[in-house]
């Protein structure tokens, strides 16, 4: 039988609003499973992901074709950086990036893409995506070379957190950045450490993704200033509190990332209360609903994140939030485990830098 949760005042469970107090450990207890049942998910619908044959039509959606598969590249790469070789976390991951290079023919598709369009920053973002993991197409990069010296590229008008992702993008690729990221970040919603009280949904992905394309998508976490950090710090624990209170479940997995982004030792309390209240959301499939009332059925023990199971959603509904949560589950985990070997001494200083 199907039941849904009971609906809060604000959109959101009853059971979910607001966070209570954080157990110790909490969400270690949760994370491991969380990850693997969410790659499950996505291995069992990678088909999903896959491009029509009409990708290179100008009329093709490229939100609804180009950025799923993009996502899942740069997504899935950060999950096998920041797991263990040999687990089948890290296994999972890399198959998935391998499906979705296939998928752009090796570089060739996003060679006529940047053909077709010269200055469009998407089809750069995507092989970057590709190229931080090692994927590289000769012919691309030869044509986006020059490209990417000009001064029309330079100045291309867009957000500023939308220009830190092209930065991240060259750094990844390997050619000189077209500006500072410093001078970029200032101009961000979080680096004029806006007040806080003006979170909001535009603000708070606007956020995240700031702090993904200045840390590398969480590879370089040293890369966020200071001020930025202990703001961060502050305020994280409120917004992923509005997150929950309101069934903003994509948000609150991307806060998460954030969290496990910083430097220094990993934000515990935001972790051990934010993480059981997700996996409680996440559906027995593996999936998570980006928004609104989770979903959950009565299902034998066993069959969680099982790929014959029906689908609870829509695919465009939960593709990201369930990519997003396993992204966030794979850095919590990375950050908590170095900060745990840390305390107890059984391993070296905490990881900086994920290559």
């Amino acid at each position: 039988m199907t039941t849904t949760a009971t609906q809060g005042s604000r959109g959101g469970p009853e059971s979910q609003a607001p966070r209570g107090h954080a157990s110790p450990g909490a969400a270690l207890a949760v994370l491991p499973h969380v990850l693997r049942t969410a790659l499950a998910w996505t291995d069992a619908h990678r088909g999903e992901f896959a491009l029509p044959d009409d990708v290179l039509d100008p009329r093709t959606q490229v939100n609804a074709t180009l950025k799923p598969l993009g996502e899942l590249a740069q997504l899935c790469s950060t999950v096998r950086a920041a797991t263990a070789p040999g687990t089948p976390e890290h296994e999972v991951a890399g198959d998935l990036v391998t499906y979705a290079w296939d998928e752009v023919a090796q570089g060739a598709l996003l060679l006529e893409l940047l053909r077709a369009e010269p200055f469009a920053a998407y089809p750069y973002e995507i092989y970057a995506a590709f190229a931080g993991y090692g994927l590289r197409h000769e012919g691309f990069e030869a044509l986006a070379r020059p490209l990417t010296a000009t001064r029309a590229w330079a100045h291309t008008e867009q957000h500023a957190n939308r220009q830190l992702g092209l930065i991240n993008s060259e750094r990844r690729v390997g050619v000189l950045t077209h500006t500072d990221a410093g001078g970029v970040l200032s101009r961000t919603w979080l680096g004029g450490l806006s007040e806080p009280w003006t979170f909001e949904g535009p603000s708070g992905y606007a956020l995240t993704h700031t702090v993904f394309h200045l840390t590398d998508w969480g590879r370089m976490p040293d890369r966020v200033p200071e001020k930025t950090d202990a703001y961060l710090r502050t305020w994280l624990p409120a917004w992923a509190d509005g997150c929950l209170e309101s069934g903003q479940w994509d948000l609150t997995g991307e806060l998460l990332a954030v969290g496990a982004s910083l430097p220094g030792p990993p934000p515990l309390e935001l972790l051990d209360a934010v993480w059981p209240v997700l996996a409680d959301v996440q559906h027995a499939t593996g999936c998570v609903p980006e928004t609104g009332v989770p979903v959950h059925e009565d299902a034998p023990t066993g069959v969680r994140g099982h790929e014959d199971a029906p689908d609870p959603y829509p695919f465009i509904d939960c593709y990201h939030s369930t990519l997003v949560t396993a992204f966030a589950a794979a850095l919590s985990l990375r950050s908590l485990r170095s900060s745990r070997s840390l305390t107890d001494g059984s391993g070296p200083s905490r990881e900086r830098h994920t290559p």
